[in-house]
C-alpha cells in the first residue's frame, strides 16, 4: 500500500488487523515510525482498544529498526517468528517497506531482500500489508518503488485541489481478482476507512 503522509495509512493498516482480531485471526503491526503510547491513544478514537487485545493475546506492537528486520531475514524469522507462533498470528503489517529498503544500496540486493522477506511470511502463513512513502500520482513511480512482486497494490491519496484536501483510494493491481479502474472518494470517520463507491474522484 503506497502513498503520501496524511493519507490515512496507519488507519487502514490498523483497521485491517482490528477486523482480523474480529474474526479470529491475531495480528502484529511492526513499525520503523510510528511510537506505540501514541499509536495506541490515537487509535482510541476510532473505538479501537489496543491495549486490551494486546493483553488478550490477539495483537502485538513492535516498534523495530530496519536494522532489526534485516536481521530476522537472517535468523529466518527469529523473535517475530516466535512471536507468531505463540500468538497463532494470521495478519502482519510492515510499516514501512521503504524505511527497510534504504539500507540496501543497489536494486539487486534490495529485491532479493524483499523477496525473502515474503518467502518468510508466505512460511508463516499470513497475509501481510506492507506500507510504502509515495509522494507522487504517477504510477510508474509507484510501481517502481513497490517493484518486488507483491500481490496487490493499493494507493491512497491525500490531495489538495483548489484548496480543498480530498482523501482517495485507487486499486492498481490485485492478482486474481478483477478491479474497478477508478479512484474512490476515501474519508477516515469515527469507524475508521469509508470509501464511497458512487463518487469518483479526477484530480486532473
Amino acid at each position: 500500500m503506497a502513498g503520501s503522509a496524511g493519507c490515512g495509512k496507519t488507519i487502514f493498516s490498523m483497521e485491517f488487523l482490528i477486523k482480523g482480531i474480529m474474526n479470529g485471526e491475531p495480528g502484529i503491526y511492526i513499525t520503523f515510525e510510528e511510537k506505540k503510547n501514541k499509536t495506541y491513544e490515537d487509535m482510541l478514537a476510532f473505538g479501537w482498544d489496543l491495549k486490551k487485545y494486546e493483553e488478550e493475546g490477539k495483537f502485538v506492537f513492535l516498534e523495530y529498526s530496519p536494522e532489526q528486520v534485516k536481521k530476522v531475514l537472517v535468523e529466518g524469522g527469529g523473535i517475530v517468528e516466535a512471536i507468531i507462533e505463540k500468538i497463532k498470528a494470521k495478519r502482519i503489517v510492515i510499516d514501512s517497506i521503504t524505511s527497510f529498503s534504504l539500507l540496501y544500496q543497489d536494486e539487486l540486493t534490495k529485491k532479493e531482500a524483499a523477496l525473502s522477506l515474503f518467502e518468510l511470511i508466505n512460511k508463516w502463513d499470513c497475509t501481510a500489508i506492507l506500507t510504502s512513502q509515495s509522494e507522487t500520482r504517477d504510477d510508474e513511480a509507484i510501481s517502481t518503488a513497490l517493484e518486488f512482486e507483491v500481490d496487490g497494490i493499493i494507493v491512497l491519496y491525500h490531495v489538495k485541489k483548489k484548496g480543498i484536501r480530498t482523501r482517495a483510494v485507487e486499486i492498481l493491481k490485485m492478482r486474481g481478482t478483477k478491479i474497478p479502474e477508478k479512484t474512490f472518494k476515501m474519508d477516515i470517520a469515527k469507524g475508521g476507512i469509508v470509501v464511497n463507491l458512487n463518487e469518483v474522484i479526477d484530480f486532473t
